[in-house]
């Protein structure tokens, strides 16, 4: 390979970004589809515990390391009554989710989505419908889910079996507010004025809890940046943090620009980040607003992608219907390491994330009802930035050769970060190769970091860029050792399959 197709940069502890808030690994569940019902809730299977949680799948998601997770939407959140997900189960009430013109049982509720997370090590985000509903029932359902007892609703929890509060400290203000599919959508006016005055009565139960305005459902709505600006104009000094959504697919048979996905989700970060900055410089306001980027993942919303199973004709008003269940590509795979590094390369900011969703539904968790559960091929990127992401984010700029895309223009090849535990001094370098057909060459100075041994090279790449798993194949994609890599004299140097996910440990 020549040196002018080969990628460079320089690592140096004394060039950071941010340490990372572990929440940037979060996740999403959502009453939709199968993701609660035959995802995380079977009571019949066989492997399920004594609550109904299929075993299989609480296995999965610790192996996948998620951090915050999301409930209960979503788009579902603004039809939703929290009264009707508590108590006996007998006697919850089914009902009509207008969101995705399904019937909700609620014999997943509350109560077992705290069980779940706290089973899987997670921490609880509790989203609030402020579409239907408004402050009152905002505040009722905090004093039902953390007061520790002695009022009418803490006393109901207890009644219900959960006599120690649940202890949520995460709240979500809404669901895209922005969108005009979003039951009870509002004018960024008016849904600035609810936020603030839903989070100022919160705050009078409780100063800290942690709280995130509805920020816009991706960067390409025709109300992006202006909506942010009002929003936070309105709630600035009581909220904590704004949310952003994107999803991707190859559009059009696009591949090139899919690939550069993440040159979108810097962008939109970065955006944000500055509308945020220029809310508070208004305001003449000393505190920092961060980011909440609490739906992202690849979702074929044109329909193209390959599903989990034959999907027959759709009911209106199935229960659990299969919907979006998305069976993800090697590419895709890639596609979701590299949204992963745009997210830590942006650690100084994004400080919680949720992959959407976590079984099922456009998730990394696919299961057969009554059979087996498996990891999707976008599992593994997931799992191991989780697992080898924590510490702190060093400042990575590369220089790469570059492709043209259709939507993006010129983008490099390589996209890349590393993470620094602070306590062992270890490193980990995470590098997609975006290039389809040629390999990267990669050299990667080490400055003061006193590595001397790569650890591993693991990389997911296969032949076939629409490889993927299934459940008579859950393995067909899974990393694999790379060779050839080697560390000396201070320098790494690698050569990166074509589109590749590659995970470097040095130690």
């Amino acid at each position: 390979m020549s040196s002018e197709h080969t990628a460079r940069f320089t690592l140096d502890p004394a060039f950071s970004v941010s340490p990372v808030d572990e929440r940037i690994f979060g996740s999403f569940v959502e009453h939709l589809g199968r993701c609660v019902y035959q995802g995380v809730y079977e009571p019949d299977h066989a492997s399920a515990d004594e609550a109904g949680l299929r075993g299989d799948v609480l296995e999965l998601v610790r192996e996948l390391g998620v951090t915050a997770i999301r409930y209960p939407g979503g788009n579902f959140v603004s039809g939703y009554k929290w009264e009707d997900s508590v108590g006996p189960r007998d006697e919850r009430p089914r009902r009509l989710d207008l969101a995705w013109k399904s019937t909700e049982s609620n014999r997943f509720g509350l109560s077992e989505f705290v069980d779940f997370v706290r089973k899987v090590g997670g921490t609880p985000m509790m989203a609030l419908n402020l579409g239907t509903r408004g402050v009152g029932e905002a505040i009722e359902l905090q004093e039902y889910a953390n007061h520790p007892g002695g009022t009418a609703l803490s006393d109901l929890r207890a009644a219900h079996g959960d006599r120690d509060p649940f202890d949520i400290r995460l709240w979500c203000l809404g669901n895209e507010m922005d969108g005009p599919w979003q039951t009870g959508h509002k004018t960024a006016d008016e849904y600035g004025r609810l936020a603030a005055e839903t989070a100022r009565a919160m705050r009078q139960i409780d100063p800290d809890v942690e709280l995130v305005a509805c920020g816009s459902s991706s960067q390409g709505m025709p109300t992006f940046a202006a909506w942010e600006s009002t929003v936070l104009e309105h709630s600035y000094d009581l909220v904590d943090h704004i949310s952003l959504h994107a999803y991707y697919y190859p559009q059009d048979g696009d591949r090139d620009s899919f690939i550069a996905s993440a040159v979108d989700t810097e962008s939109f970060i970065e955006n944000v980040v500055a509308t945020a900055d220029h809310v508070g410089a208004k305001l003449k306001s000393d505190k920092r607003i961060n980011l909440s980027f609490d739906e992202w993942n690849v979702w074929y919303q044109d329909g193209s992608g390959p599903k989990l199973s034959e999907e027959s004709p759709r009911e209106d008003w199935a229960e659990a219907p299969r919907l979006l269940e998305d069976n993800y590509t090697v590419t895709d795979a890639v596609v979701v390491g590299s949204l992963l590094i745009a997210l830590l390369r942006h650690a100084d900011r994004v400080k919680i994330a949720c992959q959407a969703q976590l079984v099922n539904v456009i998730a990394p968790i696919a299961t057969v009802p009554g059979g087996p559960a498996w990891r999707q091929t976008i599992f593994h990127p997931f799992a191991q930035a989780s697992r080898y992401g924590r510490g702190t984010v060093l400042d990575v700029r590369p220089q790469s050769p570059t492709y043209t895309t259709k939507r993006f223009g010129e983008v490099d090849l390589l996209h890349a970060t590393a993470v620094r535990d602070e306590e062992t001094g270890a490193v980990t370098v995470f590098a997609v190769n975006r290039g389809q057909e040629r390999e990267l060459p990669l050299e990667i100075a080490l400055n003061n970091l006193g590595l001397g041994e790569l650890v591993e090279h693991s990389v997911l790449a296969d032949a076939d860029p629409d490889a993927r798993n299934t459940a008579e194949d859950p393995d067909r994609v899974v990393p694999h050792a790379g060779t050839g890599a080697t560390l000396a004299d201070g320098v790494l140097r690698a050569t990166l399959e074509p589109l590749s996910w590659n995970v470097f440990r040095l130690a």
